[in-house]
């Protein structure tokens, strides 16, 4: 089938398409192999409220929820049964792209929210969740919070692939850069001979609720409108430049000559929320090289349909920095800002995650 022109020439940008959903419906219906087929997808991510809203509605999980309901099996393991039953269906369709790719070809599946603040608990789910996916084209999906950053070390230390999630600023940002590399340094260590073949991360850096968030408080502070809808847009600009950054220097020349892959920048939250702002900004802005950009599905039929390259992200540094420095000089305090998107991004998976136990839940029970 034909590639949409608009993706396919973002691909040929060297920004790597990813489906910011998945439910079983989409799988068996070939809706999901005919996003890969038409729409150049390579990858897709989930999360607690994704499959919240798939589990919800259909009756595609019926068949399984009446036999975990006849076996009386706890909320916990159907709730898991049934994810890593998608996820691993998934990563079989995408299967070939991993083939071809060598990259992508990724399906994420993140740990529980609650655990966000549980180094430890972290580390141990992300290695449960690994074993029964039993997929190589599998990411975990680990909080960047300060507690996830030694489970990032350690899974990839393990040989787990780790999609890192809810990155705000650009300092958490470096810090999860440093717990990646760190993680295949302690793998060499462990062991001389430990291959890095088949290890990869990406590092996901929100954008749409950083604009949501500071819109607000430049609002509240009677700021210059022209500056709303432009910080999201210029903190992910300086991310990138951190990467670089980062992926140049010469501790991670080291690893990379024994075949460690850098650590891709990825794009999330990336569905404009303020309906005034073009509805492919967060594509439009952040092309560049070795990226992923994760879309709802709205949000790529727009791009499909309309959607240019806008400046390439490596010439905007300087702009981006002068955009964040007046948002501060407006009076906006970027700390708390960020602060605030984490604790909140958490909260919201932890909500999420708990109408997810208790549909499932009720469910069972109704199924018995």
């Amino acid at each position: 089938m034909t590639q949409n022109e608009n993706l396919a020439q973002l691909s040929k940008a060297g920004v790597a398409v990813w489906l910011d959903d998945l439910s079983r419906d989409r799988i068996r219906s070939g809706n999901l192999q005919s996003l890969v087929d038409e729409r150049s997808v390579v990858g897709v991510t989930t999360n607690p409220s994704i499959f919240a809203a798939a589990i919800s509605g259909s009756e595609s999980y019926d068949d399984q929820l009446h036999a975990m309901a006849v076996r009386r099996v706890s909320v916990e393991e159907a709730l898991r049964t049934i994810t890593a039953a998608d996820v691993r269906d998934a990563c079989d369709l995408l299967a070939p792209v991993a083939a071809r790719t060598g990259r992508d070809g990724r399906v994420s599946l993140e740990v529980a929210p609650g655990l966000a603040n549980d180094t430890d608990a972290t580390a141990a789910e992300a290695a449960h969740l690994w074993w029964l996916v039993d997929r190589p084209n599998l990411f975990i999906k680990i909080p960047a919070t300060v507690e996830g950053l030694p489970a990032i070390t350690s899974s990839i230390a393990a040989g787990i692939s780790v999609n890192v999630t809810l990155i705000f600023s650009l300092e958490r940002y470096r810090a999860v850069i440093d717990a990646y590399i760190a993680g295949l340094e302690q793998r060499q260590a462990e062991d001389p001979a430990a291959s890095f073949e088949g290890i990869e991360s990406v590092a996901s850096f929100f954008v749409s609720r950083v604009d949501t968030e500071i819109d607000k408080r430049l609002d509240a502070a009677g700021a210059d409108p022209s500056l709303q809808g432009k910080a999201g847009v210029a903190n992910a600009q300086l991310a990138y430049q951190a990467y670089e950054e980062e992926f140049s220097s010469d501790r991670w020349k080291a690893l990379e000559a024994n075949g460690a892959k850098p650590q891709r920048p990825l794009w999330a939250s990336t569905g404009v929320k303020n309906p005034e702002y073009s509805d492919t900004l967060y594509i439009s802005e952040l092309t560049a090289p070795d990226t992923v950009n994760t879309m709802p599905e709205k949000t790529m039929q727009a791009y499909a349909d309309h959607g240019r390259a806008g400046t390439p992200v490596q010439s905007t540094y300087a702009d981006a920095e002068k955009v964040l420095q007046s948002v501060s000089d407006a009076g906006v305090d970027l700390d708390d800002v960020f602060r605030v998107l984490e604790e909140e991004g958490v909260q919201k998976f932890v909500d999420a995650w708990d109408e997810l136990t208790g549909s499932v839940k009720e469910q069972l029970e109704d199924k018995k």
